[in-house]
């Protein structure tokens, strides 16, 4: 008898201890809902490569008077902090690849994230930035 009851308390440990997922019925080797994927963080080699690509967008998200102060070449200034950045982004063609940077990378990151959402599938974060761009010597344009 004490063998019996000793299987019973483990068999009741056991069903306590079972995955949620088997309890419920769900298949435990289906991955969990996607999550938004992470932008790719690019160095500034990756960026000036892909750049010259004819299917990339600079994409510039500090503000216009750091953009006017200088800028990447043929860049494109979205201001992040624009209260209608959205709405700006949303009339961008999706079918380009957006190379997304502010001065130091906080704000590309958050851009692309709130991109991603906006459902931008190919996005690039610069987190160098305008500070690595110009530390290294690279052409600006007024």
């Amino acid at each position: 008898m004490h063998t019996a009851l000793k299987s019973i308390v483990v068999f009741i440990i056991a069903l306590i201890c079972l995955p949620s997922a088997h309890v419920n019925g769900a298949d435990p080797k289906t991955p969990p809902p996607a999550t938004q994927p992470a932008v790719k963080k690019i160095s500034l080699e990756e960026f000036e490569k892909m750049r010259k690509d004819k299917g990339s967008v600079v994409l510039d998200v500090r503000t216009p008077r750091e953009f006017e102060a200088g800028h990447v070449p043929g860049a494109v200034n979205i201001p992040w902090q624009s209260p209608d950045f959205d709405k700006q982004v949303e009339k961008l063609d999706k079918s380009k690849t957006y190379l997304v940077h502010c001065y130091s990378g906080s704000r590309s990151a958050a851009a692309t994230k709130e991109m991603t959402k906006l459902n931008f599938d190919h996005l690039f974060d610069f987190s160098g930035g305008m500070r690595a761009y110009q530390r290294a010597k690279m052409p600006v344009e007024k």
